[in-house]
């Protein structure tokens, strides 16, 4: 094969010979050159293509171990939180509790203090406004609610101990008759005496009714005498502190002995005619600070 070379610069044109063989060779080496190329191109772009594919496993890695420490962050904050809530639901089911109680020593309406429903709110409200709470304001609102919780128990169960109190006072201090079927057949003052007919000074109020009737305690105590006394009969007498003594005369039968405690409204003996008298009736006193008193003031209340 003859390949014919023409250059302008010298005018002149050359042949040059090219045998089928070295004309094959030359197209080998070239293709060979050319698919050298072609993998070294390839292998340039695997090799780049490997390394982004690492960058992307390891970024998926660590965006795998934010995403699950967030998680068990979240986990952790709920737990903390549904202790928390717990914590006020176990006060809230506390402060119900006293409050029922608080309701029933203060014998206050049942009705308008209801410790199971919601209590009544409301008004006009601003939407415009309105924002969702952070997770950072929620947390400081239930601080507050806890405390003011924790105060709400403290106040009530200080006024739990004055009601107690109040009612404890109430109970023992003498009030009511002594006798829940009779009549008063006997006023405390001057009077003149069933057996001699003179003016004499009775130092108590009688209430008559029939043998056997209840003789009841105007008032939480503690039984001091339970035996017979002169001009009394069977006597039964009941301290009830701050000064206070009821006595209870001229019994059939007695309930109570020395020591014994008793409530208001209790049956603490049996009408009866003992000792100086005419009939069944009970001869009751109240004394304060040692002296006797009008029980009329008390009976009355």
């Amino acid at each position: 094969m003859n390949i014919i070379l023409s250059t302008y610069m010298c005018g002149k044109a050359r042949s040059v010979e090219v045998s089928a063989i070295r004309l094959g060779l030359a197209v080998v080496v070239g293709l060979l050159m050319l698919s050298a190329v072609a993998v070294y191109t390839g292998t340039r772009l695997v090799d780049n293509e490997l390394g982004h594919l690492g960058d992307w496993r390891s970024l998926l890695t660590h965006q795998q171990a934010e995403i699950a420490a967030i998680r068990h962050d979240a986990e952790t904050e709920l737990d903390a939180l549904t202790l928390r809530i717990g914590k006020m639901q176990a006060q809230m089911l506390r402060l119900n509790a006293l409050g029922e109680r608080l309701v029933r020593q203060a014998d206050l309406d049942r009705s308008e203090f209801n410790f199971d429903t919601v209590p009544a709110v409301g008004g006009p409200g601003e939407m415009l406004n309105a924002q969702s709470v952070r997770m950072p304001d929620f947390l400081d609102m239930l601080d507050q609610l806890d405390s003011e919780l924790e105060g709400r128990q403290d106040m009530l169960s200080v006024l739990e101990v004055l009601l107690m109190n109040r009612n404890v006072h109430e109970r023992a201090m003498p009030s009511g008759k002594p006798i829940a079927e009779g009549w008063l057949s006997s006023r405390y003052g001057k009077r003149s005496d069933p057996f001699t007919g003179k003016q004499v000074f009775h130092k108590g109020l009688d209430f008559a009714g029939r043998k056997g009737a209840d003789v009841l305690a105007v008032g939480d105590g503690v039984v001091s005498w339970s035996g017979k006394r002169s001009g009394y009969g069977n006597l039964i007498e009941i301290n009830h502190g701050n000064g206070y003594v009821t006595r209870y005369g001229h019994n059939q039968h007695h309930l109570v002995e020395v020591g014994d405690t008793v409530k208001k409204g209790q049956q603490v003996a049996m009408m009866g005619s003992t000792g100086r008298s005419t009939g069944p009736h009970v001869h009751f006193e109240v004394l304060h600070n040692g002296k006797r008193v009008n029980p009329a003031k008390y009976i009355g209340k």
